[in-house]
């Protein structure tokens, strides 16, 4: 008897041990893509919430982090798990994961980083409106014009019309606004744009190739997952060929670009922590609403620009 009963206490205590504890928030971090660059983001999203006093370490907060490696059905297992569990909040990074998990829940918080407004991601109702349970910070593609507008002041074209190229997602919606607003900004000011759609990673090496051999002067990396995935691999052909890259996002700079204008990703994600972390203490989401992004910087590789012998305003900070 005394045996049965020590039974029944133990697996008790195990049932009681390897329950929640609801005290303790816990958040699901989906990444869509292994990427140097938007893993920034993720390291600033989680050092504002530390700093705030939700530390798993102290275990004052618990982290669900998956990476879906650029697999969409995988990317949405992931959001599923994290409703099923269920987790306090999603944090979303970068525009991909935002839009799997506003189509998966509209109850969960979701703080996206890394991503357009709501607009640009086409996520609005009817009126207009973002959904409810949208927060985190996103971004216009107001950046966009300074960073393209950088290359006809320091590029000399080969022969008579500078020449620029570009590939683009012609999937994802941030993808096709930005890349017509270039054709806008290209047009107006000169410059014919050689442009490739692509439709995945394993399509890029192709397809850049296929881009560099129509005489551009410049490459210009356009802010999508697709050129943010394969970088290393566009840079890889772009340096064979002799061919400058200029982006919008700054992060793409330490990776071997010339130069960009654009947000600064860690920042990025770091205001996203501080924005969860005002949801986490209060418990509430009122007063809340997605943010612009506040943080962006200039910025250029002075060994890139060493390489082509290219002199980048003084305004420009340089990368290591």
């Amino acid at each position: 008897m005394k045996k049965g009963l020590f039974i029944v206490s133990f697996a008790i205590s195990i049932v009681c041990c390897n329950q929640k504890n609801p005290d303790i928030p816990v958040i699901g971090f989906a990444d869509a893509f292994q990427d140097n660059t938007i893993e920034q983001a993720k390291t600033g999203f989680f050092d504002a919430l530390q700093q705030e006093g939700f530390d798993e370490k102290k275990e004052t907060l618990k982290i669900i982090y998956r990476n879906a490696q650029g697999s969409i059905p995988t990317l949405t297992q992931i959001i599923k798990y994290f409703i099923s569990q269920p987790v306090t909040l999603i944090a979303a990074s970068p525009s991909i994961s935002a839009i799997t998990a506003i189509q998966n829940t509209r109850e969960i918080p979701i703080f996206m980083m890394v991503s357009p407004t709501p607009t640009l991601m086409r996520v609005n109702d009817d009126k207009g409106n973002p959904p409810s349970n949208l927060f985190g910070v996103g971004e216009t593609l107001d950046y966009i014009d300074t960073s393209f507008l950088l290359i006809p002041k320091v590029i000399q074209p080969k022969s008579g019309t500078l020449r620029v190229g570009m590939i683009f997602n012609q999937s994802e919606p941030q993808s096709v606004e930005s890349m017509d607003r270039i054709k806008q900004l290209a047009g107006a000011n000169n410059i014919h744009l050689v442009f490739r759609p692509v439709n995945s990673s394993a399509d890029a090496q192709l397809v850049t190739a296929s881009l560099l051999s129509e005489n551009i002067d410049v490459f210009f990396a356009n802010p999508d997952n697709i050129v943010f995935g394969s970088f290393e691999t566009i840079l890889k052909l772009c340096n064979q060929n002799r061919i400058p890259i200029f982006t919008s996002e700054a992060g793409l700079v330490e990776r071997g670009a010339l130069a960009a204008y654009g947000a600064d990703i860690y920042q990025w994600g770091y205001q996203a922590g501080k924005q969860a972390a005002k949801y986490l203490k209060t418990k509430s989401a009122d007063g809340l609403h997605w943010e612009m992004v506040n943080a962006r910087k200039r910025v250029y590789n002075p060994a890139v620009a060493k390489k082509f012998n290219i002199d980048i305003p003084s305004n420009f900070q340089a990368v290591q």
